[in-house]
């Protein structure tokens, strides 16, 4: 049987479909299967409630707890940072992760077991019960792929953890579907990439991709080749249309990209080191399906910083974007403060 024929997409169709398969074109209905498809690669969690923030980007009615709801749950996820997750997902984004070493695997599996053994059904600070176990707290992150370990963080505080009984899922088939997960929500992408995102080795990534060969439609892109799910090649032909604006946060999956990933999203090369900080990241402003400046806040206070001229309609968006957001610690009226600094021309050609 002959290999299928390698697919050419633009960087057009690329974004478009992210945009889809990302619940970036239209918002879902509010309930808890759109809270698991908006979370369907996970919503990083490292900035205080960022995590909401990508809800609301994707789902109508979210409110300032909706993060609470009792189909999420919060775990340390990829590269090991803090995540908002369906809880019917918790072994993708653990046992996904599990360390295929012996000596990864028995260092994952030992820390878990000092946990449970020491907390006894018990929700503690992770600072106290590293404390406790004489091992620094941050290491206790490394039991989070036996999915046994659960936590709770809300910003200002050290996270509580607490331990659970591990899912009974095989780690491969796990590993498989969070793949497929990167796949939909990030395609076309390599295995390097999706390690790189996962935080797994290379050699982990690529076993992965190798397996789900029979699943995988080569495709050709402004970047190089990479791999779409070919379940997905009727979503990447259709035509989308994009949301007028969004806010997107601080690590939101549209744009949680690393080396080469990073230069289909932003085409100018002078604008990628301000969306892509060498500390904490801005959130990006995204425009009619481009990304056209960045976003910060501080309490009420939203300041959006554009990139290039904007219409009247599209500012009205974007300001009606930034009212809605719902921001746990602000009761009053948001205030938004506009800024310009001058484009620069494309480096790269991406037709």
């Amino acid at each position: 049987m002959s290999a299928p024929a390698r697919l050419n997409l633009s960087r057009e169709q690329i974004l478009a479909f992210r945009q889809r398969a990302g619940a970036l074109d239209a918002r879902l209905p509010a309930g808890p299967s759109s809270l698991r498809q908006a979370a369907w690669a996970g919503l990083q969690d490292s900035m205080p409630r960022a995590a909401l923030l990508s809800l609301h980007a994707r789902v109508e009615g979210v409110q300032p707890n909706t993060w609470e709801d009792p189909s999420l749950i919060q775990v340390w996820g990829p590269r090991y940072s803090a995540y908002v997750i369906s809880a019917d997902d918790r072994a993708v984004f653990t046992l996904g992760r599990l360390p295929a070493d012996a000596a990864g695997l028995r260092r994952v599996q030992e820390t878990a077991d000092r946990l449970e053994a020491f907390l006894e059904g018990r929700r503690m600070s992770y600072a106290e019960a590293g404390r406790a176990l004489g091992i620094d707290p941050n290491g206790l992150r490394y039991a989070a792929p036996t999915g046994r370990v659960l936590i709770r963080w809300e910003g200002a505080r050290r996270p509580l953890v607490w331990t659970v009984p591990a899912p009974d899922v095989d780690p491969e088939v796990a590993r498989l579907e969070l793949a497929r997960r990167y796949l939909h929500v990030a395609g076309p992408t390599t295995a390097e990439s999706f390690a790189t995102w996962a935080g797994i080795r290379p050699r982990a990534g690529q076993a992965a991709f190798a397996a789900l060969a029979a699943e995988l439609l080569p495709v050709s892109t402004p970047i190089g080749n990479a791999w779409l799910l070919a379940a997905d090649e009727p979503l990447v032909r259709a035509h989308v249309n994009p949301a007028p604006a969004r806010l997107l946060p601080s690590g939101d999956v549209y744009w949680l990209l690393q080396g080469r990933d990073r230069e289909l999203l932003v085409l100018d090369a002078e604008r990628r080191p301000q969306l892509w900080t060498p500390r904490v990241w801005p959130g990006a402003l995204l425009v009619n399906g481009e990304i056209v400046g960045i976003w910060r806040r501080d309490g009420a206070n939203v300041t959006i910083e554009q990139w290039r001229p904007l219409s009247p309609d599209q500012r009205v968006a974007i300001e009606a974007e930034a009212i809605m957001l719902p921001l746990p610690d602000v009761s009053g009226q948001i205030r938004i403060t506009w800024t310009q600094k001058p484009s620069h021309r494309y480096s790269i050609d991406m037709t």
